[in-house]
């Protein structure tokens, strides 16, 4: 099987090693080349618009510019893993990451690989929106999704209320089923820009299409395994540490005192 995983990269970091793994600069437009590697702006593409995308940029070159049985999209610091923790202690990060032996193996249990699922607990994925963001992003995709794509009203209610979900924009899937994905989505999106002023917006909270689109993924997903499509989790690592604390006590501020996020955390 032909596999081939983009890793999204603004910045010089280290790779894994493997013919699969695709590194890709996102947000390449108007940029110096942070190496010898791909640009979101070559080909058919909507590099320019990564400020707003993020590593959408990304998914959209793989989606129009990529030949292969299965694309999927990692980050430069953020990888699917089967490896347990006391491998990647051992052994490091980067020679956890998912190999194509893995790839393969678990694209034959099932269609789409995704990662495990990130649970909220006291939040669903919509208040989380609106608490640490703006949830009228939500609504105007709702109200999008129910003129354009009714059929998927049902499994939109159901994930906006759910306090989990499958997050990161990361995915792996056969070229047939990215097709289909990314023509719903950035329909989608694509309508949302007709409908958002982002003029005002300083950097951060500019990249709303970027987060839009995880919960979107898990919309998508829903209705999709209604159909039939099967789904395998899988682990993600980090390869950088995360301050756990600081998301934990930002998390608990947005819910309970409105405080908005200003940055990544």
């Amino acid at each position: 099987m032909d596999i081939k995983i983009i890793i999204a990269m603004h910045k010089p970091f280290q790779i894994p090693a493997g013919e699969d793994y695709v590194p890709l600069q996102v947000g390449a437009a108007g940029k110096d080349s942070i190496g010898d590697i791909l640009r979101d702006d070559e080909g058919d593409n909507i590099s320019a618009k990564n400020p707003y995308y993020c590593e959408l940029t990304g998914l959209y070159y793989a989606w129009k510019n990529l030949d292969a049985e299965a694309i999927g999209l990692v980050h430069y610091r953020r990888y699917f893993s089967l490896k347990s923790k006391k491998y990647r202690k051992h052994h490091g990060c980067f020679d956890s990451v998912l190999s194509h032996d893995e790839a393969k193996a678990l694209l034959t249990r099932a269609d789409v690989i995704v990662p495990k699922k990130r649970r909220y607990y006291i939040e669903s994925l919509y208040s989380h929106y609106a608490h640490t963001l703006d949830g009228a992003h939500l609504d105007i995709a709702k109200e999008i999704v129910g003129q354009c794509y009714p059929e998927y009203m049902n499994s939109l209610v159901k994930v906006y209320a759910r306090s989990w979900g499958y997050m990161f924009n990361m995915a792996i899937m056969p070229k047939k089923e990215l097709d289909e994905y990314c023509t719903w989505l950035f329909d989608i999106l694509g309508r949302m820009e007709e409908k958002i002023d982002t003029t005002s917006l300083d950097a951060f909270s500019a990249r709303l299409y970027g987060r839009v689109s995880e919960i979107l993924f898990n919309v998508w997903i829903d209705n999709k395994q209604e159909e039939g499509l099967s789904i395998v989790e899988c682990p993600v690592i980090d390869m950088e540490p995360i301050n756990w604390p600081k998301k934990i006590m930002g998390f608990l501020q947005a819910k309970f005192f409105g405080k908005k996020y200003k940055a990544s955390m």
